[in-house]
């Protein structure tokens, strides 16, 4: 019943006119300005919740354009120094040329990893759709031999990725562990919840066998039961993990993480294509849609 109450959410924000999805935009999406990212920023921090900032954007179609994204993150960056805020920031290769040119790509991210490692800030490559996995794997590696302020985020529903994460704990990758949003093929993509959820379970325990640094993001109930167990039953030390949640989803979930002692970040985008950001995200993850709406519901009957 749930599961069919969100896709009715989903086809009805795809009908709505702008103006009305930028009220779901409005809970997960900090604004149009990197100030509105800052600010979202320094509230959570207020709270001892860490951040993760995205500028919205992805697949440039030419090299003026992912120099300006470039730009935008170097932007964040100081931002972060200017204002103290404790934040990572998150970049999408494609943003950054990676469609483009794959060693134009590089550079841009080894000037804004360069520009991190400066004010000791992590970068956390995001993951895009198929065609991009292994691209986006040997950019991470690239960059990995000049700097170490730098992780990858690993998606549960793909096919690849337990063998990808065996191969990348071999260089102590740091890793962002979520299911994964964009939709994919069956031939490659895991498409049952329970198979999805036991690949994340499997990839998340070669992960911390290995020593590696993990982010777990997810909204999912039974993960996050799953997860606080095996961090216990490997006893693994706080300072090898945290959660991590998207922005304006699940609050009082994540404090109840946080009230129980676990590191928490949150990832705010911000940005003009919040609109295309919106849409798609919300027809990837059903179940987001779902939480979103619940919570502007709350809201309004208070």
């Amino acid at each position: 019943m749930a599961s069919f109450f969100n896709r009715m959410i989903v086809g009805g924000v795809q009908l709505m006119p702008k103006s009305t999805v930028r009220l779901f935009a409005n809970r997960y999406i900090a604004g149009d300005e990197l100030v509105d990212a800052v600010d979202a920023a320094r509230e959570l921090n207020k709270i001892g919740i860490c951040a993760t900032i995205d500028v919205l954007g992805e697949a440039v179609t030419n090299k003026e354009e992912a120099v300006a994204a470039k730009n935008d993150c170097i932007q964040v960056l100081e931002a972060a120094t200017r204002f103290r805020i404790d934040s990572n920031l998150s970049i999408k290769p494609t943003q950054l040329g990676l469609g483009i040119d794959e060693e134009f790509c590089l550079e841009q991210v080894l000037e804004i990893t360069e520009k991190a490692k400066e004010i000791n800030c992590f970068v956390r490559i995001d993951m895009e759709d198929s065609p991009y996995t292994t691209k986006t794997f040997d950019l991470l590696k690239k960059v990995k031999e000049k700097y170490d302020n730098v992780g990858v985020v690993v998606q549960a529903y793909l096919h690849r990725t337990y063998d990808d994460v065996t191969e990348l704990n071999k260089i102590g990758v740091n890793y962002r562990l979520c299911k994964g949003i964009y939709i994919e093929p069956e031939s490659i993509a895991y498409k049952d919840k329970k198979e999805i959820r036991d690949n994340y379970l499997k990839i998340l325990e070669s992960i911390l066998g290995a020593g590696n640094y993990v982010g777990i993001a997810t909204h999912d109930d039974y993960l996050l039961y799953e997860a606080k167990a095996m961090l216990r039953n490997m006893n693994v030390q706080n300072d090898k993990s945290e959660f991590q949640m998207l922005l304006g989803v699940r609050e009082d979930l994540r404090d109840e993480i946080k009230s129980e002692g676990y590191k928490i970040r949150i990832y705010i985008p911000f940005g003009s294509h919040w609109y295309q950001y919106s849409v798609r995200r919300l027809k990837e993850n059903p179940e987001v849609a779902g939480y979103i709406f619940k919570n502007i519901l709350a809201k309004n009957r208070k």
